[in-house]
């Protein structure tokens, strides 16, 4: 059967979560777990937590998915040697090189790679197993055949998110947050700009068109025990107690029984939470405006009550019962002997007094079990009783209660123990390569009407294109080429598995071409270009946020990483940059990539086949703009324009090998004035700019 996991976001909720039938939990203390705003737990009662987890047969998963920066590691790292000690059976990690730095640091704590990590291919999974995760949290925008074909041909386990709130984005790639009020998702902070209203070019009137429904799989938990998946998982560490306790009671029955909830435990999720419903679009293939909703305000009495009724049922309550055994000897003369054992193999032994000689009544093999199978209220279910009494004899009742009682509380200790864990090390910080002269200027293009060829006499080190306008376009990069350029194919965020085999030809036609790098976002793309004979280069879609991740990225064999755009520079200047580092420097940084087609949802037309671009407007008038992406996807770029021309002082000396210019919306004649003012040749400053995260960086 499926591993059910429940949230957890404070003492209570693990309760909640541990006695409606969780097989397990994942809760997070400290600061690095991508729920921040959760109550969350102190060490104090995260360990009694654990504790209490442990003696019910609940395993426990530490958060600790988000990015840490270089001064944060150590404090990471105290974390999840605390944990690892009191023999917590996983953490959740996002950061490439806290999962690096883990493996060696605490080496027998399984990692589970979170979906901030953006694992939503086949490729993606075994990526994952070769940096020694031991299961992958498969990203939320998969349907029922994608997880099917990861899940049966995964090396590790898989696990799916099966109800609760969506993310318009893809988990890991959402900088919207950070980049316009610096609370980044990315560290735990996010404000969800998705709940908003925005515009797609009409009156607001209402218009939430980025609020997802929340995610409800509950009548579809067999189609996906039978694709492979290994766990199935709720949403909800900043929900109440008594909404975990709701959910996870009917998913655990479900599971259970294997039957679809009924109609009144739909209706009681709904009343729990919904945003004018539930949605299973992403699963069923059934994308659209169908899957968009709000948070209304619900039936206040029956809301109140549904959860007065669920806190009595778990609070004060054992309702999660763990099977023993007890066994007993009784001889004449002699201490009786008793035991009892679970079937984790824990066992604990206690002599009580001595049987008495019968007077009126014997004690039968009936009357003992009677007595020990009394375990109401504690943690346990007496499943057996195995018995050898010498007839004649007599033990009261209240001796053998008194027995029962401290076989039980001895049991209890033992299973609160950790288990024993071989100590790690902590990794040697990564080799700096020291960069002495100024960086390279790398440009990157969205469409051949960009690559003007006054541009190319400019000299740039790298011309970044997509690798779908390189196919067709060739000749509009040839007078980069002819001053020396380097091409390098851009590839799509995100790839799903069978969305590969075009790819595969035009990157066929692109070395035909003479193209031998790729840009690339996501470890799940590295077998494809590395079977098609290129070098890689990473995106900022790695989220490069620490030397360790650094290194784990030249240790993968890349040319080079782009620092994470939610550093200062100070931070970048600080980082140990043990392969080439690239910085984006200029343009309209992407806060969000979608699933949806956002423009399709509000005009009825594909992006595809709509001409020009779209805008999405928030309540303050700010134009974002909606582009179309590879895969019939939508990527929402920033309002303002990334501008570092006029500081080229603070970037020019910080151990960077190359900035890049990236050009989206622009003209070829901006894109060209750009230029020269990043190079000092005329003094240019294009409306509305930002900083971006430079100088002010994120929480």
């Amino acid at each position: 059967m499926m591993e059910l996991l429940s949230p957890a976001g404070s003492s209570e909720a693990v309760i909640a979560a541990v006695q409606s039938g969780a097989d397990a939990i994942y809760f997070g203390f400290g600061a690095f777990n991508a729920r921040k705003n959760a109550k969350n737990l102190t060490d104090e009662e995260f360990e009694a937590a654990v504790r209490y987890c442990r003696v019910r047969g609940c395993k426990v998963y530490l958060t600790l998915n988000t990015l840490v920066a270089d001064r944060e590691m150590a404090e990471a790292t105290r974390l999840a040697k605390f944990a690892s000690d009191l023999g917590v059976d996983a953490a959740l990690v996002q950061d490439l090189g806290l999962a690096r730095v883990l493996r060696s640091y605490v080496p027998e704590l399984k990692l589970h790679a979170s979906t901030q990590m953006s694992v939503h291919n086949l490729a993606g999974a075994q990526a994952a197993a070769e940096m020694g995760f031991s299961r992958v949290v498969l990203a939320r925008e998969l349907n029922l055949a994608n997880i099917a074909h990861i899940a049966q041909n995964s090396p590790i386990e898989t696990e799916v998110f099966v109800h609760g709130a969506l993310c318009f984005c893809y988990s890991g790639q959402c900088y919207m947050s950070a980049v316009i009020g610096r609370r980044s998702g990315n560290r735990g902070m996010c404000a969800q700009p998705c709940r908003l209203q925005y515009s797609m070019g009409s009156r607001m009137d209402n218009n939430y068109p980025l609020s997802l429904k929340d995610n409800c799989l509950a009548r579809r938990l067999g189609e996906l025990e039978t694709a492979g998946v290994s766990c199935v998982k709720i949403e909800g560490r900043m929900r109440r107690p008594e909404y975990t306790a709701i959910v996870t009671g009917i998913y655990a029955r479900a599971l259970k029984e294997k039957k679809e909830p009924t109609a009144a435990e739909m209706e009681q999720l709904e009343t729990a939470f919904s945003r004018q419903g539930f949605t299973d679009g992403y699963l069923t293939g059934d994308l659209g405006s169908g899957m968009f909703g709000i948070r209304e305000e619900p039936d206040e009495k029956a809301y109140q009550k549904l959860f007065a009724d669920t806190r009595k049922a778990y609070s004060g309550t054992e309702l999660r019962r763990v099977p023993i055994k007890f066994y007993a000897m009784l001889k004449a003369g002699e201490a009786s002997q008793f035991a009892a054992e679970d079937l984790d193999g824990h066992r604990v032994v206690k002599n009580g007094p001595k049987p008495q000689l019968a007077v009126s009544q014997q004690l039968t093999d009936k009357a003992l079990a009677d007595q020990l199978y009394k375990t109401g209220g504690t943690p346990y279910t007496c499943v057996d009783v195995r018995a050898a009494i010498q007839e004649g004899l007599y033990l009261p009742a209240s001796a053998i209660n008194e027995v029962r009682r401290s076989l039980v509380a001895k049991l209890t200790e033992q299973r609160k123990l950790p288990p024993a864990r071989k100590p790690g090390r902590m990794p040697m910080p990564p080799v700096n390569l020291i960069k002495r002269e100024p960086p390279k200027l790398n440009f990157q293009f969205s469409s051949p009407e960009q690559m003007a060829p006054a541009l190319a006499e400019l000299k740039p080190d790298r011309v970044y294109v997509p690798l779908e306008v390189i196919d067709g376009n060739f000749p509009a990069l040839m007078p980069f080429l002819e001053e020396g350029a380097v091409p390098v194919a851009v590839m799509p965020r995100v790839i799903h598995s069978g969305e590969d085999a075009g790819l595969k030809e035009l990157l066929a036609r692109a070395r035909t071409l003479g193209v031998r790098e790729a840009l690339i976002g996501n470890l799940g793309h590295v077998r494809l270009l590395r079977t098609a004979g290129f070098e890689l280069r990473g995106n900022f879609g790695l989220n490069a946020f620490n030397s360790f991740s650094l290194e784990v990225l030249a240790k993968a064999g890349f040319l080079s990483a782009t620092a994470s755009f939610e550093l200062r520079l100070r931070q970048i200047s600080d980082l140990q940059k043990p392969l080439d580092t690239e910085l984006l420097a200029y343009g309209r940084l992407p806060l969000m990539i979608t699933e949806q087609c956002l423009i399709k949802n509000n005009t009825g037309r594909c992006a595809c086949d709509a001409p020009g671009q779209s805008q999405l407007s928030d309540r303050q008038g700010a134009l974002f703009p909606v582009m179309k992406t590879y895969g019939c996807r939508n990527e929402i770029l920033n309002a303002k324009k990334l501008f570092l021309a006029d500081k080229r002082e603070d970037y020019a000396n910080i151990g960077l090998w190359g900035i890049r210019l990236l050009f989206t919306t622009e003209s070829a004649r901006e894109c060209l004035s750009v230029a020269k003012s990043y190079l000092g040749m005329i003094d240019y400053k294009p409306n509305g700019v930002t900083r971006g995260l430079y100088y002010r960086g994120v929480e």
